[in-house]
């Protein structure tokens, strides 16, 4: 797939600190800036996601590339991948993320949060009060409205990403162990 508008050209300084903190300037960036407004709220949003810690950053990140294999964004899954290597997360449980289901490297919390992510993610949305209750106590209510929303979040930038066209820009490239393929029958319910 090819970007479906064309990238926008980033002020320098935005341009340059991008650069400096990935190595090079993320495209979806590029191509949301044809309107800066909603550029600049995206990076605003989401550099306060980024600072949310009610929920453990691992099973964010396991959330984070379950939503982005379900919905198939090649750009989420590469740059969740790279980014659980930055924050020294477990990359061979992180490599197994869209092959969860069938991967013996998970506990059963991080199965539930996979599972949740997966049923946000659904349309129509496939949350059960079992799943839901089971994961709020043992996680607590803040963590719990903390990882809801941060799937939220998460599933609004993957879709934005697949309409527009975005995909993998090789930033796992640089993580030791490959990521894994999802399985064409994963028994997850087809999103729109």
């Amino acid at each position: 797939m090819a970007l479906r508008v064309p990238k926008a050209e980033l002020p320098t300084e935005l341009r340059e600190n991008m650069i400096k903190q990935l190595g090079e300037v993320p495209e979806p960036v590029e191509v949301v800036w044809h309107s800066p407004k909603v550029a600049t709220s995206n990076l605003e949003f989401s550099a306060k996601v980024g600072e949310w810690d009610a929920a453990d950053a691992s099973l964010k990140s396991f959330a984070h590339m379950a939503v982005a294999a379900q919905v198939g964004c090649s750009w989420c899954l590469d740059v969740g991948y790279f980014q659980a290597q930055n924050q020294d997360l477990d990359l061979a449980k992180a490599s197994q993320v869209p092959r969860w289901r069938e991967s013996e490297v998970f506990t059963p919390l991080e199965r539930d949060v996979l599972e949740y992510a997966e049923a946000m993610t659904n349309t129509p949305l496939t949350v059960t009060d079992e799943l839901y209750g089971s994961l709020l106590e043992r996680l607590g209510p803040a963590a719990m409205v903390e990882l809801t929303a941060f799937i939220a979040f998460v599933n609004m930038a993957t879709r934005n990403n697949n309409a527009n066209g975005v995909t993998s820009q090789g930033f796992s490239d640089a993580c030791e162990i490959p990521l894994a393929a999802r399985p064409e029958k994963s028994g997850v319910t087809a999103t729109a």
